[in-house]
């Protein structure tokens, strides 16, 4: 099946925007996704107190960097996503929130330039998955790694895939029970089939892999759940 163009996810998240700004509606697909969002933006906030920049890399409408300025200092934070819809609605939320400046970047991470040591912090929620080709995702763990000043680090929740076939069938298994539990079987073929037509997501551990060939030396997994995951990479 040839997968979603750029374009194609971007019209779908254009489409979207007020639901994806709701915590109840937006991530529902996401195994946990209260939990994850809490528990990934507390571990942020915890490992960079003394923050002063952030950038929120598919940002949405902004949950991620508002769960982390609860946690944590004020800080200059930086908004990118495909969607400019979503954007305005992340810096309208973001910058009643902040104190700091809120700026933001319609753009594909895997095109867009980063300032060398600016960041902090990096959240990555639900995005990475997009990245298609190893030299993809190896050019974005480069450029995030670039991106961090130096004890900086990246934050990722995200889908998952798994090795080992057996395993991969369990877990995909469980997901699709979790679907139909929240909305039936039409549920679960819906977000199977737009999973299938865009998303390529990695293994957990093959994507710590990654990030640790591109420089990143500590790693801590915060979350795992049938296909979703969370993590943490440091430098």
């Amino acid at each position: 099946m040839e997968k979603s163009s750029v374009n194609d996810i971007r019209a779908r998240f254009d489409n979207d925007v007020e639901r994806f700004a709701s915590l109840e509606t937006g991530q529902q697909s996401f195994v946990d996704a209260r939990e994850v969002l809490d528990r990934t933006t507390r571990a942020a906030a915890a490992t960079s107190p003394s923050a002063t920049h952030l950038l929120d890399v598919g940002c949405g409408a902004g949950n991620y960097t508002l769960k982390f300025l609860e946690h944590g200092p004020e800080v200059h934070v930086d908004l990118v996503d495909l969607s400019q819809p979503m954007l305005n609605r992340a810096v309208e939320r973001v910058g009643a929130t902040t104190s700091g400046t809120v700026q933001s970047m319609q753009a594909d991470i895997r095109e867009c330039a980063l300032e060398s040591e600016r960041y902090d912090v990096i959240l990555a929620a639900a995005v990475l998955h997009h990245l298609r080709t190893d030299a993809e995702w190896e050019a974005v763990a480069a450029k995030f790694y670039d991106a961090l000043r130096p004890s900086g680090a990246l934050w990722v929740a995200d889908l998952v895939d798994h090795d080992a076939p057996p395993i991969r069938d369990v877990m995909w298994d469980e997901y699709g029970t979790y679907l139909e539990s929240l909305d039936g079987p039409s549920y679960r073929e819906e977000v199977f089939g737009y999973i299938e037509q865009e998303d390529t997501p990695r293994p957990l551990l093959e994507q710590i892999d990654i990030f640790r060939e591109a420089g990143f030396q500590t790693a801590e997994i915060l979350h795992k759940n049938t296909t979703f995951a969370a993590f943490g990479v440091m430098k």
